[in-house]
């Protein structure tokens, strides 16, 4: 059984009015401290498409975005840690992150190149991560606060992305429908959500047709509330707070800060 005894007392997680859509943005935030050195040294190894991001083509910014991915992937070690709201510029000098760190990094790195970016805030059920916590249920949380990436590319096709001209880090390496070859996504082992997008379709919406043996393609049975979207993580957790209690946290992240996922 999941706990709530670890959670944030006097929270109402649910949508509310106002939520349903959100500009995004590329300024800085406590969060995305995007004009860190340690971000624009992290951008300078990157290759950045060299016209403006109002200007340059949709193709080019989502591939910049893909290798972005790719190089926090290899530098950024995943760990089960448990501040959200940790700035980018400290996970990056860490060299570790959980996977909602790692999403950050991403956002950040976007807005310093000049790409809107916004979160889809996700309420899902604990038991989401009974796998990687086997011994321990009655520690998990019953609620997991989930601030899910999107990017605002202009001139992407309707036809191909729904919800453009904003695309989902779920569909940055290919459309959510596309379940691809290697499986879907089971929350167990050292694979985190950060790094199955570049695999597999991540789908909180049921609305992946996934093939035999990869049903978990479809994630939507986990989610408890879509909180809807808001300008940034940071407003997100301002709303609703993180998963965890401050005294929780406090005690969890010097352990699970440096435990590497899937160990």
């Amino acid at each position: 059984m999941t706990s709530s005894l670890l959670m944030p007392r006097c929270r109402t997680r649910s949508r509310a009015a106002g939520h349903e859509d959100a500009p995004g943005g590329t300024a800085a935030t406590r969060i995305l401290d995007r004009r860190h050195p340690e971000v624009r040294a992290l951008l300078e190894l990157l290759a950045v498409p060299r016209e403006s991001a109002a200007a340059a083509g949709a193709a080019e910014r989502t591939e910049f975005l893909r290798r972005a991915h790719r190089h926090i992937s290899a530098r950024v070690r995943p760990v089960y840690s448990v501040q959200d709201e940790r700035p980018v510029s400290q996970v990056l000098r860490r060299g570790r992150g959980s996977c909602s760190q790692r999403l950050a990094v991403l956002e950040a790195v976007a807005r310093a190149a000049g790409t809107p970016t916004r979160v889809r805030g996700l309420l899902l059920d604990g038991r989401f991560w009974y796998p990687r916590f086997p011994r321990l249920h009655f520690l998990v949380p019953h609620q997991v606060v989930l601030p899910w990436p999107e990017f605002r590319i202009e001139g992407l096709s309707p036809t191909e992305h729904p919800t453009a001209p904003w695309l989902s880090v779920s569909d940055l390496f290919g459309r959510a429908g596309t379940p691809g070859d290697g499986g879907g996504f089971t929350n167990s082992g050292a694979e985190t959500l950060f790094d199955a997008v570049a695999r597999t379709a991540v789908d909180w919406d049921g609305a992946t047709a996934c093939s035999a043996g990869a049903v978990s393609c479809d994630l939507s049975a986990h989610v408890l509330a879509d909180l809807g979207h808001f300008a940034s993580r940071d407003d997100l957790f301002a709303r609703h707070g993180q998963t965890l209690c401050a005294t929780a946290r406090l005690l969890a992240e010097p352990v699970l800060g440096r435990h590497a996922a899937g160990a």
